[in-house]
């Protein structure tokens, strides 16, 4: 089976420990979901979170669903002037039969905008 990476993103409200928890749940749940991706395949996952968001590790949410026992790391995006503000992303790393081109990168609420060339 090959190692394939997974990306995505998603925007939040605001700066808030719920909000971030919540988003980063969705986001999980979603590149989990159009990947067909078993919890068991995870290698490891990287979060970023931009400066501005401080109020909770994105990695948390991640234990929260049940995954204990995948390597999470979080860090900050760097801050590129006029980039989109409150952006968690993620770079899934997966065991997968899938070749590359079948990947489905998942970019969610206004983070979608960083990626319009990919189907949504």
């Amino acid at each position: 089976m090959a190692v394939r990476a997974v990306r995505g993103a998603i925007q939040v409200d605001a700066d808030e420990r719920d909000l971030i928890l919540e988003g980063t749940t969705e986001l999980v749940q979603e590149v989990l979901r159009r990947n067909e991706i078993d919890p068991a395949d995870l290698i490891s996952i990287v979060f970023t979170a931009t400066p501005d968001l401080k109020a909770e590790f994105p990695a948390y949410a991640a234990r929260l669903l049940g995954l204990t026992d995948v390597p999470l790391l979080c860090t900050t995006e760097i801050a590129v002037p006029g980039a989109m503000p409150r952006v968690l992303r993620l770079l899934a790393h997966v065991e997968s039969p899938k070749h590359r081109d079948e990947i489905r990168h998942v970019y969610l609420r206004g983070a979608a905008a960083l990626r319009t060339d990919l189907p949504q």
